[in-house]
């Protein structure tokens, strides 16, 4: 295929309610939507659509949405426009003498995705290779104002029906709130928590506390640099280390597995750069007996449904934070919202992520708009 047009669709979508985290808090979701529109070898033109899930602000990683955009407009665009041949297998290729920006190159790797598998009608998931029709869907409960504040969010969500809950923490909101969960819904509840880096391996006799409330796993307790230091904590404490900002490659996971800092491994696949580097995380992992699931970055209908796809894959054993797109948006960018029932979601079989992009609600929330042209 032939890269013919590409355009960055800057959005912004109000949340239901703030998103609190160890970094910062969130009222609305920032980011830009790819479009992508390529010619097949029978000269047919198709259009894919990716999201970017850089935050706005370099926090969670050293991307962000206006750095991402413009890694896209001046390096990454002119190389696959250049490309005599864009296919979902070669972007990575294409694309590999740009040192890391694993979200932009996420992003545009999405919409060619998209796009081949439109033009060949088939489904993400049969690409991938899932295996499940539907996945177990987990909610991300960000840091609260109080106990009070965290056992009642809890409740609300474990009353819709959600297979599982995730708790952000950092230090002041941890252990106390943690034990209130498990006092108010008990020991049989799918319970793990997120702490975004807050801590250091000094905290570990705090964080050993956490041993006595059964959870799944406890998540970057430690800094993204730190793999031998989470590998020391791991051996301190009883509860899985799962993995989230140290992983950005295959390689960093199989450096993680091989020095016993995870127990478990969440696979965020704009934090890795794309859904084919995921599945080779995935692949890794499930062979060192690595349990992975698939982390969110409060995605639009877009990234939604292909990480459902990619949930569905065998290896992930483990409810992802794959929830209903009401979870976090009273409207979201795509025509058919992604829904939760029953403690699940279900794996869009249509064409490429089996979604599409409303336009109407797409012009509405849209702040700008960028033709990324060919080089001339």
């Amino acid at each position: 295929m032939k890269l013919r047009s590409l355009r960055l669709h800057h959005v912004e979508l109000p949340l239901v309610a703030p998103f609190t985290t160890s970094f910062g808090t969130q009222t609305a979701k920032r980011c830009f939507l790819v479009e992508a529109q390529l010619e097949t070898a029978a000269g047919e033109l198709v259009t894919g659509w990716g999201e970017n899930v850089a935050l706005p602000d370099p926090v969670y990683s050293p991307e962000h949405v206006e750095g991402a955009a413009f890694v896209i407009e001046r390096w990454l665009a002119p190389l696959l426009y250049a490309a005599d041949d864009v296919t979902a297998e070669t972007v990575g290729h294409l694309l590999r003498h740009i040192v890391g920006h694993q979200m932009a190159k996420a992003s545009v790797e999405m919409a060619v995705i998209d796009a081949q598998l439109r033009a060949e009608g088939r489904s993400f998931a049969s690409y991938l290779g899932a295996v499940s029709t539907t996945v177990p869907s987990g909610v991300s409960v960000g840091i609260q104002e109080s106990i009070e504040a965290t056992v009642g969010t809890v409740g609300g969500y474990i009353d819709q029906g959600y297979a599982r809950i995730k708790l952000k923490i950092q230090p002041g909101a941890d252990v106390a709130h943690v034990a209130a969960v498990r006092r108010e819904f008990g020991d049989d509840l799918p319970f793990q928590v997120d702490a975004n880096a807050a801590y250091t391996l000094v905290d570990a006799p705090h964080l050993h506390r956490l041993d006595e409330h059964g959870l799944l796993l406890i998540e970057q307790p430690l800094g993204e640099a730190d793999i031998r230091q989470h590998a020391e904590l791991a051996k301190l404490m009883r509860t899985p280390i799962c993995l989230d900002e140290s992983v950005v490659s295959a390689e960093a996971a199989a450096d993680a597995i091989s020095l016993g800092a995870a127990a478990v491994i969440n696979i965020k696949p704009g934090r890795v750069g794309g859904y084919l580097e995921a599945r080779r995380i995935h692949d890794l992992a499930r062979a060192h007996g690595i349990a992975v699931w698939c982390g969110g970055m409060l995605e639009t209908g877009i990234g939604r449904a292909a990480n459902a796809a990619l949930a569905a894959l065998p290896g992930f054993t483990l409810p992802g934070d794959i929830s209903g797109s009401d979870r976090f948006y009273s409207e979201d960018i795509t025509t058919e919202p992604i829904r939760m029932h029953d403690g699940v979601v279900d794996v869009p079989t249509g064409p490429g992520f089996g979604v599409d992009v409303d336009p109407e609600r797409l012009e509405r929330f849209r702040t700008r708009l960028v033709d990324v042209a060919p080089t001339r």
